[in-house]
């Protein structure tokens, strides 16, 4: 059994907040959904303090804004964009389309089809994510969608230049200056400004998350988002201080992030506990980081690695990092998981910002069942099918004929007869004719 250091608050105080927040959601999409443009402005200027006379940027105001932004910041959005177009790309190439023979003049195929719009959601609020720009849009755009529509609110009043240049450099069609519940369902349900999409896909506060459970259906999402979470795996190679820095990372995204440590060396533990109280202080982000750990800050401490990726795996984060003598073991070893970091060479801040590979993963379990947002997500897997064999569609329609009457459906099984009979000039019983 692991031995417990640290532990988070009751799980019943946390789904206890999360109903507060469903019950607010459910009101700002009902309202959006009767008034429109007319909600969403209000929406806008009570949240955001934000209420220009149109939410889309022209093609000259972003060429302005974009000319504001220092050549360093956008010299790193391009190579960051670069190593996220080549990894999609690299995953679009991997998803073969092909047709098949199944028997003589049966053919069977499957086509990968991008959806018409997309809505990319890039969050902000507080801080400019400038990188969930390149995560959605470049994403997108590499499916081959012809249309992103992207959102993200002014920080303060302001214009977030550094992300709206991202937006505008990752190939977004449509910006808009427009965040939170009212830019998510603006962009599910349609308004007389803002068309609606086919799929949205981004990261977001616990407002934004549930906008798009509540409108999911209606409209496809990418996953189901909550809060950031990493949990680390170390052993005794492991450095207390890096450990330390990486949790507190991940734990500054927002006071609700989980933050884990499962290690297999009880003096690490302690080490990276210490660590962490000393860091916190001085952090400038310690607002959010602080609380993320004092509620949601766990040290567990297990007999060995085999344990410690099995206590992991029920965890099924979004973020696993593994500090060990060995950390590719992680791969044979675990499951339920959004992304490995495997070595102390590689950091949970490198697929949030710079690396390449998606950073919308999987929270609150879903990774048992999912990865996250990758370029297959844009794309629907369709099948086609064709018989130009007189022979094989009389086989086709006799076993049809016979399967479908086994369930009782007679009008299935008489799609069937009529092809069985009509190359066969059989009679029809069923036919009064």
């Amino acid at each position: 059994m692991p031995k417990t250091l640290k532990s988070a608050v009751p799980a019943e105080q946390v789904a206890a907040e999360r109903t507060d927040v469903s019950d607010r959601v459910r009101a700002l999409i009902a309202d959006i959904r009767e008034r429109g443009d007319a909600a969403v402005r209000d929406c806008s200027a009570k949240f955001d303090a934000w209420s220009p006379e149109s939410f889309r940027l022209s093609a000259e105001e972003i060429e302005k804004i974009v000319a504001r932004v220092p050549g360093q910041v956008l010299d790193d959005i391009r190579f960051v964009q670069d190593q996220v177009r080549t990894f999609a790309q690299w995953q679009r190439d991997s998803l073969q389309e092909f047709e098949i023979e199944t028997l003589p003049g049966v053919h069977l195929g499957q086509k990968h089809v991008p959806v018409a719009a997309a809505g990319a959601y890039v969050p902000g609020g507080r801080y400019p994510l400038t990188a969930s720009a390149h995560m959605t849009i470049v994403t997108a755009k590499v499916a081959g969608v012809p249309r992103v529509a992207a959102c993200t609110p002014p920080i303060r009043g302001e214009v977030p230049e550094a992300t709206v240049a991202a937006m505008h450099l990752a190939g977004a069609d449509e910006i808009y200056l427009l965040g939170g519940v009212q830019a998510v369902a603006a962009m599910a349900v349609g308004t007389e400004t803002v068309g609606r999409v086919d799929l949205i896909a981004g990261p977001g506060n616990a407002y934004v998350a549930e906008a798009k459970r509540q409108l999911f259906g209606e409209v496809g999402i990418d996953l189901f988002a909550g809060p950031t979470e990493v949990l680390i795996v170390a052993d005794h190679t492991a450095d207390p201080f890096v450990v330390a820095v990486d949790l507190l990372s991940q734990a500054e995204h927002g006071p609700d992030s989980p933050a884990v440590l499962i290690t297999t060396s009880e003096d690490v533990a302690r080490e990276v506990l210490e660590h962490v109280e000393a860091l916190l202080p001085g952090m400038p982000t310690r607002d959010f980081a602080g609380p993320a750990w004092r509620d949601h800050g766990e040290i567990h401490v297990v007999d060995d690695l085999d344990e410690a990726f099995a206590l992991a795996d029920t965890y099924a984060f979004e973020h696993v990092q593994v500090l060990t003598e060995e950390p590719r073991q992680a791969l044979e070893k675990m499951r339920d998981y959004g992304a490995l970091f495997l070595g102390p060479g590689t950091c949970v801040s490198y697929g949030d910002k710079v690396i390449g590979t998606n950073h919308v993963l999987p929270t609150r379990g879903a990774a048992r069942y999912t990865g996250g947002l990758w370029v297959g997500k844009y794309l629907k897997t369709v099948t086609y099918q064709e018989v130009t064999s007189s022979e094989s569609s009389v086989l086709l329609g006799e076993v049809c004929g016979r399967a479908a009457r086994v369930e009782l459906f007679e009008g299935h099984a008489r799609s069937g007869d009529v092809r069985a009979v009509e190359f066969r000039r059989r009679e029809l019983s069923w036919n009064p004719a």
